[in-house]
């Protein structure tokens, strides 16, 4: 989806999204904690749609997520976990086969732990989560008869998440718990395949898969890698108002806990996600995005629920 931007001076747009954008995140319902199973779909496609497969010039994306989990026996003593994040996406196309990408994350946490015999005890935690910073390469296109543009190509994205939001919260003078931290404390690597088909000039179907390797924290844990796999089909329905559905499927390992390499029984897992999405042309260059990620295929190990993930979120695309 691409609509032109105005020649209005940037910053005063910019601000205009920015100022949208806040209200959304005061509105937003609140949300759960980071495990390796939490996050399905691809985040580029997400926050930039087919804008971010080789376009040149500078985007920006701003977006609120819930995430809601449970995991552990009630039994043995159990998390209810709820995070709401706030992510910011810029990208800048240097040219029409390669863009290079940054995202940084905020989180605010909150974590109930429940023990049998006990009362309930609850911590709430914030900071920046852990940046990401990859490059998008297009390796292979085709054109649209009659000098029309691109009709499909392929793309290759590699990437690193940081160690560099906070893995040291402490409460009460101890650090806590590992899914109360906003950063893993951790690097990650990560690539992925992406496929781009423009049916006609209203509609397209996008594919990606991918991994992320994980590593270790200090502290010795590490969260599981991963496998992802993404379809997504787009329809413009009208002048200002495009439609996706996605199907975003999600395979993680279990979580090491110590240096020893202790399993955690209740992470990992398999799980499929159906999220419809809509997309809202503000003008000026401003598209209002908000979409629900429903769990419809759960292959979780141990005692683990996963509930729907909410996004809201602007792109501002600048003009060139």
């Amino acid at each position: 989806m691409e609509w032109s931007g105005s020649r209005a001076p940037a910053l005063t747009r910019l601000r205009s999204a920015l100022l949208a954008v806040a209200a959304l995140a005061i509105v937003a319902p609140r949300p759960l904690a980071a495990c390796s199973i939490c996050r399905c779909g691809d985040p580029t496609f997400n926050a930039l749609g087919k804008d971010s497969y080789g376009v040149e010039g500078f985007k920006l994306a701003l977006d609120s997520e819930r995430f809601d989990k449970e995991q552990g026996s009630p039994a043995a003593g159990a998390e209810s976990q709820v995070e709401n994040r706030m992510t910011a996406l810029a990208s800048y196309g240097l040219w029409n086969r390669v863009t290079l990408f940054a995202r940084v994350p905020y989180s605010f946490r909150s974590l109930t732990t429940s023990m049998p015999g006990s009362s309930a005890t609850a911590l709430h935690t914030s900071g920046f989560s852990d940046p990401e910073i990859y490059g998008q390469m297009r390796l292979w296109s085709s054109q649209f008869s009659g000098g029309l543009g691109q009709r499909s190509s392929l793309s290759l994205n590699l990437g690193v998440k940081t160690p560099w939001g906070r893995n040291d919260v402490k409460q009460g003078g101890e650090r806590v718990d590992e899914h109360g931290q906003p950063g893993t404390g951790a690097t990650d690597v990560f690539g992925n395949l992406a496929f781009l088909y423009l049916l006609d000039k209203h509609s397209a179907v996008f594919v990606s898969g991918g991994y992320r390797h994980t590593g270790q924290s200090s502290f010795g844990y590490r969260y599981g890698a991963s496998a992802l796999a993404n379809v997504a089909y787009e329809h413009k329905l009208g002048q200002r108002l495009d439609s996706v559905i996605e199907l975003n499927f999600r395979h993680a390992q279990q979580d090491r806990v110590d240096a020893a390499g202790t399993l955690d029984g209740d992470t990992g897992g398999s799980l499929v996600y159906a999220t419809p999405k809509l997309l809202v042309s503000l003008g000026r260059g401003i598209v209002l995005r908000a979409a629900a990620q429903l769990p419809v295929v759960r292959g979780l190990n141990g005692f683990q629920k996963e509930r729907a993930v909410l996004n809201v979120g602007l792109t501002y695309l600048f003009s060139r």
